[in-house]
């Protein structure tokens, strides 16, 4: 660890209730840079800097820009001579991740690197997805646990809702893994860097809110059969039918493919007018 981020972890106490896990390890950080691929000429999104472990990574990357977002006003305060020291190549937003569109605080290409405080992971990949098209890659630090949620392959206890939300809208690889003694503190799990490649286009608003609804509904009783499961779409026969889908099949038996169609399905029957009596 160089003098600089010693003396940044120095005065920096992590915080549980923020969920910070700092990562100081200098040969970590640039592993976890160099899974992002060629940086030159990109703007780099950073949530949750810290004591600028990643960050200092990430400026002796050839990367135009570093952007990093930071709620805790005494990181803010603690970055300040590296943002001096990076000549204009280092901006730090004081603000809350889950309030901001990051698409809109630099131009393309873009990318989010990020060791995403736990506590508010999940929330922030989710509204990532909904503009993933927005970011040329996101190389993501996760739980263990979540990690392989995202990654996770059909017919396997951890796939879920976030596998679906995040496989519909990228390409997804488990990069690599980190154990506890990795941070400060230790974490009690392993972590887990994903690396998600987002797909051309972006679905509409409502195809998008339509996939929330029907992985809610599917995995929200993921043991039921889905003529059950997704009565609360209405009509899950004829939804089902309609797909071609065996309403005895439980949810984690679907592809991606298949809850895309039954999305599309929902979204479709959300913008329709209702049959007149």
């Amino acid at each position: 660890m160089s003098e600089a981020t010693a003396a940044a972890a120095a005065a920096l106490a992590p915080r549980k209730s923020l969920g910070q896990h700092f990562l100081l390890d200098e040969a970590i950080c640039r592993r976890i840079a160099a899974q992002a691929g060629d940086l030159a000429g990109r703007q780099v999104l950073e949530v949750g800097p810290g004591p600028g472990g990643l960050t200092r990574a990430l400026l002796g990357t050839p990367a135009a820009t570093v952007t990093a977002i930071e709620f805790d006003s005494r990181a803010v305060a603690v970055l300040e001579p590296l943002v001096a020291e990076a000549a204009g190549r280092l901006r730090v937003v004081e603000a809350d991740a889950l309030s901001l569109d990051l698409a809109t605080l630099v131009p393309e290409p873009r990318q989010i690197i990020a060791n995403l405080p736990y506590n508010i992971a999940s929330p922030l990949l989710v509204g990532w997805m909904r503009q993933a098209a927005a970011f040329e890659r996101l190389t993501l630090m996760f739980q263990q646990e979540v990690a392989e949620r995202i990654a996770a392959a059909p017919n396997t206890e951890a796939y879920g809702r976030l596998s679906v939300l995040c496989q519909w809208r990228c390409e997804v690889r488990l990069a690599m893994s980190l154990p506890p003694g990795a941070f400060r503190p230790p974490p009690k799990v392993w972590s887990a860097v994903v690396v998600l490649e987002p797909h051309a286009e972006d679905p509409a608003p409502t195809l998008f809110r339509a996939m929330e609804r029907t992985t809610a509904a599917a995995f929200g009783q993921r043991r039921k059969m889905l003529r059950g499961s997704l009565k609360s779409l209405g009509d899950a026969e004829g939804l089902l039918a309609a797909a071609g889908i065996d309403g005895s099949r439980r949810a984690e038996t679907l592809t991606v493919a298949e809850f895309a169609t039954l999305a599309g399905l929902v979204s479709d029957r959300t913008r329709s007018p209702a049959p007149q009596a």
